[in-house]
């Protein structure tokens, strides 16, 4: 009887798993986006951070919070993501070339404005995200775009390739006809 109660109990303590802080953490000089692999704190623009399942407190960041959307959308990403949040740029101190380290929010409960005229760390379009509509609304007046939900976000938004404007047409053909003399090169 003894051993069959020790046994339960053993196994009722095993089975118990205890629940992953979730908590999001602070940007620091370690913070290094997934994607980019760069210090996060060298981009401007608001950023993201991602938990997961098994990695308690230590998330993965973004340098682009368009880039956390894309990562949680696609179906590449086979991790279980428990959390996401992004700087609300909406809070006090928060600028677009220094975000904040702690003003993080729920990614699920921001007010984006998306097709704002500006661009993210990474140089691609960004999703701006705010803990208050009115703040949003009033970013959108002053750069553009619309406020919405990240439910409403189309994935066309965060997932799209992006084209530049300076892009040289000419650079392609210079580094096709430079990529085909090196391999003639080499096979030569």
């Amino acid at each position: 009887m003894k051993r069959a109660l020790l046994f339960a109990l053993l196994l009722t303590a095993a089975c118990k798993e205890e629940a992953q802080d979730l908590s999001p953490v602070a940007l620091s000089e370690t913070a290094v986006g997934h994607y980019c692999q760069m210090n996060v704190l060298e981009h401007p623009g608001p950023k993201a951070q991602v938990h997961l399942e098994g990695f308690p407190g230590k998330p993965l960041f973004f340098s682009q919070v368009r880039d956390a959307v894309a990562y949680a959308r696609l179906p590449e990403q086979d991790g279980v993501i428990l959390a996401i949040y992004v700087n609300d740029m909406g809070a006090a101190g928060a600028t677009w070339e220094e975000p904040g380290a702690t003003n993080w929010i729920a990614a699920a409960s921001a007010h984006y404005v998306v097709g704002a005229e500006v661009e993210g760390g990474m140089g691609a379009p960004e999703l701006v995200p705010f803990a208050d509509a009115a703040a949003a609304a009033a970013f959108a007046d002053a750069r553009g775009g619309n406020v919405m939900d990240l439910s409403a976000v189309p994935d066309s938004a965060v997932i799209a390739p992006v084209a530049h404007e300076d892009h040289d047409a000419g650079h392609d053909a210079e580094f096709d006809a430079r990529l085909k003399a090196l391999s003639q090169k080499i096979e030569g």
